[in-house]
């Protein structure tokens, strides 16, 4: 059984050897979200898409904006937890235990930092370069006799956020310090929500470390005491505070899609207010709808109603914890907490999943952006992949040349230049990779056929009627 006691640590991935206490204000993992906050990589969130396109007259939530809203909820939860495991064991009060919520906050910032622009079809886009389209060719050895192993092919046809998250905060980029962003060994296993390698990835291509930092997790959880389920491919049990950042994604994600929905006119406020009373009984449904009474503003109702329930799913993903306490530190839990909830909230979450996915995924918006990421990557990586293949062109040495020198382009191995490629590519914001793919097609972002395009001027300075017209052209 894993133990809280090893579970959290405060030494410093990178600088081992340096450790020790500090006796501050701040704690480890206050200075790990802090870290995080700062961080470039971080404020370029807010310029990627989480699922509708980035309109100029309503607000909805990108990347940097739903990461902190994670960051809030789940905080709640590793308070809430923290403190009833204290009131179980008292004894470790003089541990590391009561500061769970600091590193779940942490670990929540840092979960989406490693997907590329375009949301989760930034994500396809890369995977199925390799799997189906033109990167296939990287699968057989190349004309000077190198050639990937499985498990790097594997990497490459299952390229996953959180893998390259976790990548992204602990790889040394040329010119940078060794550790990454020196965080904490326990907010780092945090956020690794599948950790195993790519080669157990299976359909849902869903994977935990890439080859490279293969033994960078295998350090951090042989020093916090995680449980071990395999040895070759690489796979451990969960790190207990995953679940914690697991679930405050899940409920925000799934509320704040609907909210912004409602906002879009893709829901109406009827059916809004619908999905979202579903997850109380009826005495606290005729409560919450005196008190929508006292506000006449249909967002504020609907904003009332949204943190009403995602309080009540801070509650039912906290119970889940506790009551399932011995089976996680045992690396036996099956699901996520969500899953685990009571019959009445988990009927209307699974039901908010089903309206999201048929009227909200599948809307005419997000899937033009999809397409539209889809071409925009591919491109991109094709382009970049043949200059790091044939750096001796002098299209080659044009594309490279306007890369950042903490991107090793043109590392000895073929893997480490493709990896490269991809850490450039997926480190871009939606607005960065459109320009760049209009750059390099030698165009302009102008408005052409607007007769054929009118709702463009629906929404002026939108930036998703570039992304529309990347797509068309």
């Amino acid at each position: 059984m894993m133990d809280w006691n090893t579970l959290i640590s405060a030494k410093r991935f990178g600088l081992e050897e340096f450790h020790k206490e500090r006796h501050e204000n701040r704690s480890e993992f206050q200075r790990d979200y802090d870290r995080l906050i700062f961080s470039a990589p971080f404020r370029r969130l807010q310029n990627k898409t989480q699922v509708f396109p980035l309109p100029g007259s309503i607000f909805v939530h990108n990347r940097l904006t739903h990461s902190l809203e994670v960051s809030c909820v789940g905080r709640s939860l590793g308070n809430d937890v923290a403190k009833a495991i204290l009131a179980r064991r008292p004894e470790l009060q003089d541990s590391y235990l009561p500061e769970i919520g600091s590193i779940v906050s942490a670990a929540c910032l840092a979960h989406d930092l490693g997907n590329p622009p375009f949301g989760h079809s930034g994500e396809r886009a890369i995977s199925t370069f390799f799997s189906e389209g033109k990167g296939l060719a990287l699968k057989e050895k190349q004309p000077d006799g190198e050639q990937l192993t499985p498990a790097q092919w594997e990497d490459l046809t299952h390229f996953e956020g959180n893998a390259n998250a976790f990548r992204l905060l602990t790889h040394q980029f040329e010119g940078r310090r060794k550790g990454g962003f020196v965080l904490t060994y326990s907010t780092l296993a945090s956020i690794v929500k599948y950790p195993f390698s790519s080669s157990l990835a299976g359909q849902k291509s869903k994977f935990g470390f890439f080859t490279t930092e293969e033994e960078s997790f295998r350090r951090i959880a042989e020093e916090l005491g995680m449980k071990q389920l395999n040895g070759s491919p690489l796979k451990y049990a969960r790190h207990p505070l995953v679940y914690l950042v697991e679930a405050a994604d899940d409920i925000c994600y799934q509320m704040m899609d609907i909210e912004d929905a409602h906002k879009l006119k893709i829901l109406t406020t009827q059916e809004t207010q619908d999905l979202l009373l579903a997850y109380f009984p009826d005495e606290r449904k005729a409560h919450i709808l005196d008190t929508l009474k006292i506000v006449s503003d249909t967002n504020e109702q609907i904003a009332y109603l949204r943190s009403s329930v995602i309080g009540l799913l801070i509650g039912e993903c906290t119970r889940a914890f506790l009551d399932n306490e011995v089976q996680i530190l045992e690396g036996e839990f099956e699901g996520s907490l969500i899953k685990h909830i009571t019959e009445r909230p988990a009927a209307a979450y699974q039901h908010c999943a089903e309206v999201s996915f048929k009227k909200i995924y599948r809307s005419r918006d997000v899937l033009d952006i999809e397409l539209a990421g889809f071409r925009i990557i591919s491109t991109l990586l094709e382009l970049m992949i043949d200059a790091v293949r044939s750096p001796e062109k002098a299209y080659s040495q044009l594309l490279i040349n306007r890369v950042s020198g903490q991107y090793n382009m043109k590392a000895t191995a073929l893997y480490e230049r493709i990896q490269a490629v991809l850490d450039y590519i997926s480190g871009m914001t939606d607005v960065f990779a459109l320009d760049l793919y209009r750059k390099i097609n030698g165009n302009t972002c102008r408005l052409y056929n607007l007769s054929a395009r009118i709702e463009y001027l629906i929404r002026p300075g939108s930036q998703f009627a570039c992304f529309r017209l990347a797509f068309d052209e």
